[in-house]
This record gives structure tokens, C-alpha cells and sequence, in this order.
């Protein structure tokens, strides 16, 4: 469910949200970039989209994998 929010901003912000984002737009706009500091995020979901990325998880399991080779240093 949506609710309306009316805000107050200096013109120039107005102008360049107007200019920059375009008119009909703002309010997705300013909704996305609010959202990830009021609304607690859903870990699952945001760790099902990292596992999407195969550069970052191969760049992840070298780093774990050298992270236990450091620890088997330690021990021996």
C-alpha cells in the first residue's frame, strides 16, 4: 500500500530532481533512495542476489580458501 508524503525542498534541489530524474518520476526516485536506511532489508533475498554474481563468489571462495591456508600455517 502507497501513502502520499509531501515534502518541502529548496528550488534548486526541485529544478535539478525535475531536470536530472524527470517529472512523474521523482517520488520512485526519492523512495529508492530512502528505502535501505528506514527499512530493514531481507538478508535472504539480498544473499540469493550476490550468489548471482559467479566473478564475485570466485572472487569470495579464493579468499576464503586462502584465509585456511593461512590458518593451517598458524598451527604448524
Amino acid at each position: 500500500m502507497q501513502k502520499k508524503l509531501t515534502i518541502t525542498v529548496d528550488e534548486e534541489v526541485y529544478k535539478g530532481l525535475y531536470k536530472v530524474v524527470g517529472p512523474r518520476k521523482i517520488s520512485k526516485f526519492v523512495e529508492d533512495l530512502v528505502r535501505p536506511h528506514v527499512v530493514r532489508p531481507n538478508l535472504e533475498l539480498a544473499y540469493k542476489e550476490m550468489a548471482k554474481d559467479r566473478e564475485r563468489e570466485e572472487k569470495a571462495l579464493e579468499w576464503a580458501e586462502a584465509t585456511f591456508k593461512d590458518i593451517e600455517d598458524e598451527k604448524g
